[in-house]
């Protein structure tokens, strides 16, 4: 079945292209009667708008593609909503996907929406396209002129603004004030070592023991690739076959898992015991006991994503700005999991 165009409506009604443009775009130049009958025929014909067809003086849809990993992930989540509010306040829709951490996925949306239906991309990388190290989806874009902000997961080789948080010394820092707080065994479960901010997570880790000349023992550097729910079976044996007096994991899953785990075993948090998560999520907040967190500003970071990529957007000058790197600090949010045992 064709297609329905705009020059199809205009050809009905015996107007121009021009004036059922104003109509579907709901214009005051038009009178009230043409436009609600251009509309609701539009609408009875299942009309489409062909985004490439656009007027190629604005070339504008005013829409931006957002592409997140995970949406079980409250980081995200918050993320998401640091985008939404900025897009909002300053006219712009939003169409959102999530790739479920598939480089496939990832592939089949940036195909979807690049054929004129959105003006940039902020997103953040699927867990399989940093394992392959395939970025070609995103040079193509690139290199059709649509702009992307990449957030949290970022490919350092392609050349577009980023926004990032600081993994390496968060983790360090983290590493110090369990240190300062009388802790000298600290285990470091990672459920994101495949991934470039996990990696810089356990650096900063291993750099923060360095720091007070404590040795890192390889036994509590614990990575997990596996499903949450297996988490506690995993710690089990761990913990009970080393000397642990606190914990810095990755997210909120794995340190809630360690939490219980330690409880089993006898100790009790925080009189002798701390545990501090990564991402300042609704877990963590709801946990018992209360957890600390590093909190990594996910509505900070969506939102100056957001504004990133509309600056650039609605930069009319001759001169392409040059691609920015905006670093978000982290902040060691205190709550019951974590004392003083000094």
């Amino acid at each position: 079945m064709k297609r329905l165009t705009i020059k199809d409506i205009a050809k009905e009604f015996n107007v121009s292209i021009s004036t059922v443009s104003k109509a579907l775009n709901d214009s005051y130049e038009i009178s009230v009667s043409t436009k609600d009958k251009i509309q609701k025929y539009a609408k009875e014909k299942n009309y489409k708008p062909n985004f490439n067809a656009l007027s190629l003086k604005n070339r504008q849809t005013k829409t931006i593609g957002i592409i997140i990993p995970n949406m079980l992930n409250y980081f995200f989540a918050q993320v998401f909503n640091g985008i939404e509010k900025v897009a909002n306040d300053r006219g712009y829709k939003i169409i959102s996907c999530i790739s479920n951490e598939s480089f496939k996925k990832e592939v089949e949306t940036i195909e979807m929406l690049s054929n004129g239906s959105i003006d940039g991309f902020i997103l953040s990388l699927a867990e399989e396209t940093v394992s392959k190290g395939d970025y070609k989806h995103f040079q193509e874009v690139l290199d059709n002129d649509t702009p992307i902000v990449m957030f949290d997961r970022v490919a350092d080789k392609l050349k577009c603004d980023k926004v990032v948080t600081d993994n390496f010394d968060s983790a360090r820092s983290t590493v110090s004030y369990l240190v300062k707080s009388g802790h000298k065994n600290i285990a470091f479960i990672s459920t994101m070592n495949n991934l470039d901010i996990g990696r810089r997570r356990q650096l900063g880790y291993l750099k923060g023991l360095e720091d007070y000349n404590i040795k890192a023992e390889k036994n509590l550097i614990i990575n997990i690739d596996d499903n949450y729910k297996n988490y506690e079976n995993i710690l089990t044996p761990i913990f009970k076959n080393n000397t642990i007096d606190s914990v810095i994991a990755t997210d909120e899953s794995s340190a809630i898992a360690a939490m219980k785990v330690a409880i089993k075993q006898g100790h009790k948090i925080p009189e002798n015991f701390s545990v501090i998560s990564f991402s300042n999520g609704i877990l963590a907040r709801h946990s018992s006991p209360r957890m600390t967190t590093v909190s990594q500003h996910g509505e900070i970071m969506g939102a100056t994503a957001a504004e990133m990529l509309i600056n650039r957007l609605e930069d009319k000058s001759k001169v392409k700005k040059k691609h920015e790197t905006v670093i978000v600090k982290t902040d060691l949010v205190e709550r019951n999991s974590t004392k003083n045992i000094l």
